[in-house]
């Protein structure tokens, strides 16, 4: 195969790793400057970069290792960015002034890149008692709703948007509205939500007992903890959201149990860390370590591994020496404990190479073997680093030692950390790789398994005009290369073909090796019944894993597979927006008038929307803007003019709702009627909306149109959300997280 083994792969190079400098220097020509721009980088804080530089390349060349995008993206670029993907913010002060300076410690690190997660359980609930200021509390969601508003404004790294991770305990008196919050679509769309499950509160599922649902020491209610679970269960089945963390298992199979407590993750699950926790990916790319590919003799080549985990551990522990961070705090927390978060991609790729089928008994075991074999090495290479540049600093060798991971480990990995201490306090993760398994040539992410053998792309070309193009999965690629295009071997099979537990099997066989965690997705058959969806998250937690995320299609979270619309009749008004003549005003129209009195202004925002009937359907033909306030002015003309245009070309107008809700005013924005509104704009929105909904524009709040006559459908369900990065309507659960299998975008950053 060539060195990009696929065009996909040369295209994801050039739009997100290629450094192209801005100040006319010659940046990377081919992707062997990227490899040699990396090495050099990584290589810079050891005691001879020379020797070690070439090594580093070689890790990196045909893409064997595989680093995080932000370092491809940003190692030696003297760019003002991290190299960490994730980071666990500090602990929420339950204080006004406390809680908004966790919002400014968010925005700055989501400037610089970083994906980041909170948990809102420290905050009290909705209606506790401010002592000192007579009011009660508005509880941790009105401020999750602040933080997603800050979120829609902040590009990572100046291109992506962040992406967040919010956790509430099973036991907080608002973990009902947390589990149902996702049922609003409009709310909290920059957030994954987590529940975390205790030991206590599973045990209690099992022996059908109440629930007591506490804070500071208060039982506000109690109910019957099934109910609740059922509760979390019913939201996942019909809204794929909130994921189940087992909070308790984390924190007692962590090594560092003996100084930190976690209560949160990245985005998306496969780091748990503490309090301004940081830490940067990697992963091993399997596929490209098989030796006889579909051949008699195909197997790993363990010697190669072995060397290839030893060289990459050293370069992502260099990494910690090498990056910047948004905070201090962050710096000081990697630099104490050191942790890296070492994976797989291509692992489902390289079962099929060796014959074996995905979420197969033999496929688990082989699955448990490699990740054995990657946790020694890089426990060892870690101890061998710790024996030449000193064990990390908050390494504590009896405690350690006693940790659940290092009670697993082999005797002579025991010894090695025994007598040199360990260089990196956690080593081993499994992360999304969507986009560096496109940048591989598009081979399987992570420990998933081949989602599909093929796919057709559009592509956008230098001219504006778009091509089409088949993305083939690598492994397939690789077998129609030796053996034709004729029918795929019997061990074949994608996301599609897999019963749920084959999944479950899968993410237990990885976890008993990673002392971290793993993204994760467990794809579920639309027609699953509710109690078989239920026993999916009981296997998970009986089989030893860390948490649970599913995903099953339907009309609320959209399909799977990605297929064109259905031919349907549009209504008269459906013509598309950008393609369609104004309509002529009537003479008389009719309409409605609303008052917006924002807060800390002297007059209020008067709103008119005027509407027309086109066939059997009310719409919005114009809007009115008005305010006594002259620093209004210019502003609310502008806006007048621009929506009523867009208003009076037809099609589906909602979007100009979600544009304006998305509106994040700097200075802050304000509470009304029980809900954080984050600017005027987004005020005017929300009236927009609610308009909308009253004619019956639209259906709901935060949805589509009541009647979509191009609405996509596969069994009744639909495609899903569009791609926020390309708009091709092919965002697909993967790995924990909506990826897009057009361009590779991921909402988890």
């Amino acid at each position: 195969m060539s060195r990009f083994a696929a065009p996909i792969a040369e295209q994801i190079w050039e739009m997100k790793y290629r450094f192209t400098p801005d100040d006319g220097r010659l940046g990377d020509a081919s992707v062997e400057d990227t490899w040699a721009r990396i090495a050099t980088a990584l290589a810079a804080p050891e005691a001879d970069p020379a020797h070690w530089q070439p090594k580093f390349y070689a890790a990196l060349e045909d893409f064997r290792f595989l680093p995080a995008g932000r370092i491809v993206a940003g190692a030696g670029t003297a760019r003002a960015v991290t190299l960490f993907n994730c980071f666990v913010m500090g602990t929420i002060p339950d204080s006004m002034g406390g809680i908004f300076d966790m919002l400014r410690e968010a925005a700055l690190t989501m400037q610089q890149g970083g994906g980041i997660g909170y948990d809102f359980s420290t905050i009290r609930p909705k209606g506790a008692r401010v002592a000192g200021v007579g009011a009660d509390a508005s509880g941790p969601l009105s401020f999750m709703d602040v933080w997603d508003a800050m979120c829609r404004t902040i590009m990572s790294a100046g291109a992506r948007r962040g992406a967040m991770m919010a956790t509430l305990r099973c036991d907080h008196p608002d973990i009902e509205d947390f589990i149902t919050a996702k049922r609003d679509p409009a709310r909290l769309r920059n957030f994954n939500l987590s529940v975390l499950v205790t030991d206590a509160f599973m045990e209690a599922v099992e022996g059908d007992a109440d629930w007591p649902l506490t804070f500071g020491g208060e039982v506000y209610r109690t109910l019957p903890a099934r109910q609740l679970w059922d509760l979390i269960m019913r939201s996942t089945y019909d809204y794929a959201e909130p994921g189940v963390i087992f909070i308790d298992r984390i924190n007692q199979r962590n090594n560092l149990y003996y100084v930190e407590d976690i209560a949160a993750t990245n985005p998306c699950g496969e780091q748990p860390l503490p309090p301004y926790g940081a830490c940067l990916l990697g992963s091993i790319n399997l596929a490209r370590l098989v030796r006889d590919p579909f051949g008699a003799d195909a197997a790993l080549d363990e010697e190669a591994l072995d060397d290839l985990v030893r060289t990459a551990v050293r370069m992502m522990d260099n990494v910690v020496d090498v990056s910047k961070f948004p905070l201090p705090e962050q710096a000081q927390e990697a630099q104490a404990k050191r942790r890296i978060g070492l994976g797989v991609t291509g692992l489902a790729d390289a079962l099929l190479m060796l014959g074996l089928r995905y979420g197969s008994e033999d496929a688990a075991r082989r699955t448990e073997a490699w990740l054995h074999a990657i946790a020694r090495s890089a426990y060892l290479a870690s101890a061998d680093l710790a024996a030449e540049k000193g064990a990390f600093p908050l390494f504590d060798a009896e405690a350690f030692l006693a940790s659940e991971t290092m009670q697993d480990m082999d005797a002579d990995v025991r010894r090695a950390v025994s007598k040199h201490g360990i260089r990196n306090a956690l080593l081993t993760s499994i992360a999304p790789t969507g986009t560096i398994s496109l940048f591989a040539g598009n081979v399987s992410s992570g420990i998933e398994p081949v989602f599909a053998y093929s796919y057709t792309r559009k592509v956008l070309q230098k001219d504006g005009s778009r091509t089409e193009e088949e993305v083939v999965d690598y492994a397939v690629a690789l077998y129609r290369e030796l053996h034709g295009d004729g029918p795929l071997p019997d061990h074949f099979v994608n996301a599609q073909e897999l019963d749920p537990l084959d999944h479950v099997r899968m993410q237990a066989a990885a976890q008993k090796w990673i002392d971290s965690s793993i993204s994760k997705t467990i794809n579920c058959p639309a027609d699953i019944g509710f109690d078989d969806f239920k026993d999916v998250y009981l296997q998970t937690w009986s089989s030893g894993c860390k948490g649970c995320t599913t995903y099953r299609p339907n009309a609320v979270t959209g399909s799977v597979l990605s297929v064109e619309p259905t031919q349907v009749e549009p209504r008269p008004v459906a013509a598309p927006a950008e393609f369609a003549d104004p309509m002529d005003r009537p003479e008389v129209v009719d309409g409605q008038t609303y008052k917006i009195k924002w807060p800390n202004s002297e007059h209020a925002i008067y709103i008119t929307i005027n509407d027309i009937v086109v066939g059997e359907e009310r719409r919005p033909f114009e809007i009115f803007i008005n305010s006594k306030n002259m620093e209004h002015f210019a502003w609310t003309v502008a806006l007048t003019r621009m929506i009523s245009a867009v208003f009076r070309r037809g099609g589906d107008v909602s979007f100009v709702v979600e544009e304006l809700k998305a509106v994040f005013d700097p200075r802050g924005g304000a509470w009304m009627q029980g809900k954080y509104v984050p600017s005027i704009l987004a005020a005017i929105g929300g009236v927009v909306e609610k308009h909308m909904i009253a004619i019956g524009f639209l259906a709901a709040e935060g949805a589509g149109l009541k009647e979509d006559p191009a609405a996509m459908r596969v069994n009744s369900a639909a495609p899903g959300p569009a791609c926020p990065n390309c708009g091709a309507f092919k965002m697909r659960m993967q790995e924990g997280c909506l990826t897009c299998g057009n361009c590779g975008y991921s909402k988890c950053g």
